[in-house]
């Protein structure tokens, strides 16, 4: 039987600590962090070199915030029970920043005890901050816990500095990404996102030749919270009205907090006939939903609805915008909660108008 990992790995120290002694391993993390952006694509260099490094087949990068939430960023050949055994693993690196060793058949309250087999945990420091592991599996389990030698361990965790550095700041650009796209309070796009995605889709959709449809949602006696249970509850239901629209829409539409209390929904590649589908089910959803109820309320709202889809109404964004509002706006002149298509251009059948 071929030895096990920790016998394996104390077999290559000294190879190892040769090869990191060269130029080319550091060259070799160098590029990894000049190359790309991406945190995963990062993350998946990594465990390339590591796999040329350290004897495991099995390898995980993931992160921990300061919540302690645990994202996987990159990983290879991940079974089942290492994927459960992870999040514990890379929990306890992330918060002690030392190494994490484990031979095998753990019981109780371990990380490791999930997984019965050998793991080897490192952890990806950066500014005095542990951001997470880089670990790897084995499925037997060791006779003893693996170990480098001191000399070769640290010169291992010099090389992973430079790409924990790189992840961090990858990482950073990603979450000030995110804040600027996003509403602070809902957590949907916000309208400047909304519109930069309505230019681009507009041209796709003109260029291919392909529908685009725009809903804007407005909440009929929004202001009524505000004045009866205060603002405080008033973001509130902002907040639950746009995971309720956000659940009625599809993974490919594009959700966003236009302002106030009205929402807009992008629907790539969809007409007339399905961008109604999508309205109605929102008006429906909304008008059952109750409002509140943590706070002992159960309040009701009601949407109204304006639906404008290109190139029916038009051919720039623009027009679609200013069609998807008029409809809106027709219906909240017409009594409120409900939906209604845009007339579209001269020459075109105007689509069927849904009243709820």
């Amino acid at each position: 039987m071929p030895a096990d990992f920790s016998a394996r790995l104390a077999a290559r120290d000294a190879a190892l600590r040769r090869r990191l002694a060269r130029a080319e391993a550091l060259r070799a993390v160098l590029s990894l962090t000049h190359n790309s952006i991406e945190p995963a694509a990062i993350a998946a260099g990594a465990i390339g070199l590591l796999a040329s490094w350290v004897p495991a087949r099995h390898w995980a990068v993931a992160t921990v915030d300061l919540a302690g939430q645990v994202t996987v960023l990159a990983e290879r050949e991940i079974a089942p029970e290492m994927a459960l055994a992870l999040p514990g693993i890379s929990e306890r690196v992330a918060r002690t920043g030392v190494v994490g060793a484990w031979a095998g058949g753990q019981r109780g309250r371990d990380p490791a005890s999930a997984f019965p087999g050998t793991v080897f945990a490192l952890p990806l420091v950066c500014r005095d901050r542990c951001l997470g592991a880089i670990v790897g599996f084995d499925r037997r389990p060791s006779v003893r816990s693996p170990k480098l030698s001191p000399t070769t361990l640290k010169t291992l965790l010099a090389h992973l500095a430079p790409l924990a550095s790189a992840l961090d700041k990858t990482l950073l650009i990603k979450r000030v990404e995110a804040l600027s796209v996003t509403d602070d309070l809902t957590r949907l796009y916000n309208s400047r996102y909304l519109n930069q995605v309505l230019r681009r889709e507009a041209k796709r959709a003109v260029r291919n030749n392909r529908p685009l449809s725009l809903l804007f949602i407005d909440l009929d006696g929004f202001k009524l919270i505000n004045d009866t249970y205060g603002h405080l509850a008033g973001s509130q239901a902002l907040v639950e009205a746009a995971g309720v629209i956000r659940g009625s829409a599809r993974e490919t539409d594009i959700a966003a907090r236009f302002g106030g209390d009205e929402f807009a929904l992008i629907l790539p590649d969809t007409g007339g006939p399905g961008a109604l589908a999508v309205a109605e089910r929102v008006c429906d959803r909304l008008a059952t939903y109750e409002f509140l109820i943590d706070r002992g309320l159960s309040v009701r709202l009601t949407a109204s609805v304006g639906v404008a889809t290109l190139p029916d109404v038009g051919t720039t964004p623009d027009e679609l915008v200013q069609a998807a509002d008029s409809a809106m706006y027709h219906v909240k002149n017409r009594g409120k909660n409900g939906l209604q298509a845009a007339p579209p251009a001269a020459g075109i059948v105007l689509p069927t108008l849904t009243d709820k």
